[in-house]
């Protein structure tokens, strides 16, 4: 496979200052109600990038479950890696890309871990396969199709009718510091607009090379 012949040219639309909402949140929303209007499988998918106390990243797929002026939220095992290295180095960056629109968004940010009631409250709306799935799987750690599904067995003897929250079932809110809007362009001349916001004051914006 000559895998330096794919390319794709770009050029389904373009993104200037004067299309940016005031803040990065409601522009996100903006983008995120055209992705679901599209039709995009999974368009509230996104990559979440962490990094351990020595600097070593990893980064996988996960869903956001949230939005609001705090941030974006997700879920998850707080004992699996991610959380792990959230717990290490809070510092993190999420992706969003959504690539039949020809568009990324990027987050700078740093999370903290959501209150118990809001995971509770989240965990509760689940469906039952999937809360059973939470107890049964210690993520990130080795193990067997067979320990799986014995574990999840076990769960569903255990919890036949309401099932609680693992206590190491948790989510984090990421509370950006900067947002950047990638639209792709013809010649790779792409449009970057970034939301950034210097010590903590009011967001500004501004255009970054392709």
């Amino acid at each position: 496979m000559d895998l330096a012949a794919l390319r794709q040219e770009y050029g389904r639309a373009g993104l200037d200052e004067a299309d940016l909402a005031p803040d990065p949140i409601t522009m996100f929303e903006r983008w995120m109600r055209e992705a679901v209007d599209a039709g995009l499988h999974d368009p509230n998918g996104m990559v979440v990038a962490t990094a351990d106390a020595t600097g070593a990243p990893s980064a996988r797929m996960v869903l956001l479950k949230g939005l609001s002026q705090a941030g974006f939220v997700f879920f998850t095992n707080t004992g699996s890696r991610k959380g792990t290295e959230l717990a290490e180095n809070p510092r993190c960056a999420l992706l969003f890309p959504w690539h039949v629109l020809e568009r990324q968004v990027r987050v700078d940010g740093v999370a903290t871990p959501l209150p118990r009631a809001d995971v509770e409250a989240y965990f509760a709306s689940r469906p039952r396969g999937s809360k059973l799935g939470a107890w049964a799987s210690r993520q990130s750690r080795v193990t067997t199709r067979e320990e799986l599904a014995g574990a999840f067995e076990e769960a569903e003897a255990r919890y036949p009718e309401e099932v609680p929250p693992p206590e190491e079932w948790g989510g984090y809110v990421v509370r950006p510091h900067a947002v950047e809007f990638w639209q792709g362009r013809p010649g790779r001349m792409h449009d970057r607009l970034r939301y950034r916001r210097p010590d903590g004051g009011d967001w500004v914006t501004e255009r970054l090379a392709p």
